[in-house]
């Protein structure tokens, strides 16, 4: 059960990053010689998940308790 409690928690902290990452950091999405275009996405729906995975998870891994 330990182990599952850290991946747990490390799976977490991944989706919540890669959630917020997708959410805040523009995508450059043409790039041709000095013409750059750039898209912000935002908080769209898979974005929403990813975040509610993780924070699923970080409290699924938090109150996991160990058996003996």
């Amino acid at each position: 059960m330990k182990i599952l409690k850290i991946v747990l928690l490390i799976a977490g902290v991944v989706l919540i990053i890669f959630g917020l990452y997708n959410a805040f950091v523009p995508q450059t999405v043409v790039d041709i010689g000095p013409l750059e275009v750039n898209a912000k996405e935002g908080l769209n729906n898979q974005t929403l998940g990813m975040i509610g995975i993780g924070i699923l998870a970080l409290l699924g891994g938090a109150l996991l308790k160990n058996r003996r």
